[in-house]
């Protein structure tokens, strides 16, 4: 197809089924953009699909396959013509202590919730150069903010993907390419239910830890404060802006776990100076 010359954009979308994904594929058309929908179930996207024949397009998507990544990301770039924002989305959690976590459920997760959105932006990466413009959203979660009991490898596989995303974000801002990592607290989507997968063993010793962090996360299912509509909303207003934020924070528990973090760091930072500062090499005093 040829390009679209208009202000409306091209979106590529991973993990639509439901959550953030789904609220925002549905945004983006809303407002009359384009949307390469994908997921690992298509079907899911029927009703989606048929309410917006023109602007979008999906596609079966298992962000863990490379192959696949690569054959799909291609084809989203030929559905409209161009590619202009690409969101990795696609993820599920894992909860468990750590020795509770199984070696192929920690494998697993990293080949989804990071690698597999490596995988996505390096397919799309000589698409947005040759462009000379784009933007990479990258989901993260508020476990980065600081994590929880029970969280030691899904938090992980966010701060790998945002250590990857800080640097990204300084490498290709000269091209005209800009990254933006969505920090959410508890939203209102089904990642607590379907999407959150428990350590293959259970462990009594880690009840009053990790168990008492699962226990309260399966309380507050479908009572979550976060509304992905409004998540939406805030992502398209950071990638509408000629200022982009590189962290997007979502909601007010999340914006208060950030402002705490950032104040308990100085505090301890501060704390310890006398015992860091002086680590450098003593300076040589010049030759008189």
């Amino acid at each position: 197809m040829n390009e679209i010359f208009s202000s409306s954009r091209v979106w590529l979308i991973t993990g639509c089924s439901s959550g953030f994904g789904r609220a925002l594929a549905s945004a983006v058309l809303a407002r009359g953009e384009y949307v390469i929908a994908t997921c690992r179930q298509p079907v899911a996207l029927t009703e989606l699909a048929a309410q917006y024949p023109a602007t979008c397009r999906v596609h079966e998507l298992d962000v863990a396959n490379a192959a696949q990544v690569q054959t799909v990301v291609a084809q989203a770039a030929e559905a409209f013509g161009r590619l202009d924002v690409v969101v990795n989305n696609a993820g599920f959690g894992l909860i468990g202590a750590f020795e509770e976590l199984g070696e192929e459920q920690i494998a697993r997760s990293f080949e989804t919730n990071f690698f597999g959105a490596m995988a996505v932006i390096r397919a799309a990466l000589p698409i947005l150069r040759a462009k000379g413009r784009g933007h990479i959203v990258n989901i993260s979660a508020a476990a980065v903010i600081s994590n929880y009991a029970g969280f030691s490898i899904y938090g992980a596989t966010k701060w790998a993907l945002e250590g990857a995303s800080e640097a990204l974000a300084v490498e290709l801002r000269p091209l005209g390419i800009r990254v933006t990592l969505v920090e959410p607290g508890p939203f209102r989507t089904e990642f607590i239910g379907r999407s959150m997968e428990r350590g293959e063993r259970q462990i009594p010793a880690y009840e009053a830890t990790s168990g008492r962090f699962l226990r309260l996360l399966q309380s507050m299912d479908g009572k979550q404060p976060g509304d992905p509509a409004k998540a939406a909303i805030a992502i398209m207003a950071a990638v509408d802006s000629d200022s982009p934020p590189l962290r997007l924070v979502l909601g007010r528990y999340a914006n208060e776990k950030r402002r705490k973090q950032l104040a308990d760091a100085e505090r301890e930072r501060s704390a310890w100076e006398s015992v860091g500062l002086p680590t450098d090499f003593t300076a040589t005093p010049p030759n008189p």
